[in-house]
């Protein structure tokens, strides 16, 4: 029987895609703990969807295998880049490009109020703006990494900034026609 647990890491230390260890207090590290949190969050507003909204539930599916391909890119050895694959293991143009297309597609159906809302219209709506925030911290902390002088591509970021985006339009689409309050009076 195969084990969870490794013991590897009880020493504080994580492991990297293709080799090697760093701290788990890391600036990447961290940046993947909020991707992971972010992965999960999606999966509730996915499992809320059942089979009402089968378009989103597909929709949150592939962001969730996205954001993996997010993870290894940050999670990957420096010194081992070369081997990252295009849109399998790092972020590639094609899955930003595709985020602003959805988001397009989107707003031209349902374009957005002028005001901020606030979550909790709808069950799915509220999960959705809890995936937005935890992906906007995952973005803030790859751009401190970066400052930091961690490896983190353009890509990345641009990525995490549009997905935040996409869950903002989606979560507004997903409450149909309800009213959502403002964020003030």
């Amino acid at each position: 029987m195969a084990r969870i647990y490794t013991k590897t890491g009880d020493d504080g230390t994580t492991g990297l895609l293709y080799g090697g260890r760093v701290s788990k207090s890391d600036e990447l590290v961290e940046v993947c703990g909020d991707i992971d949190e972010a992965v999960a969050a999606l999966g509730v507003a996915r499992a809320g969807c059942g089979d009402t909204d089968r378009d989103l539930a597909a929709m949150l599916l592939r962001l969730q295998r996205e954001m993996f391909v997010v993870a290894a890119d940050l999670a990957a050895n420096p010194r081992q880049r070369q081997r990252l694959v295009s849109g399998e293991s790092s972020v590639s143009p094609e899955m930003v490009g595709g985020i602003e297309q959805t988001i397009d597609a989107i707003v031209s159906e349902r374009p957005l109020g002028s005001v901020f809302v606030v979550p909790g219209t709808t069950s799915t709506e509220a999960h959705l703006d809890l995936a937005r925030g935890i992906t906007r911290r995952a973005e803030r902390h790859a751009i401190k990494a970066r400052t930091a002088g961690r490896p983190v591509d353009d890509h990345v970021l641009r990525y995490l900034n549009r997905v935040s985006d996409l869950l903002y339009v989606i979560a507004r689409h997903s409450v149909g026609d309800a009213e959502e309050p403002s964020s003030h009076e």
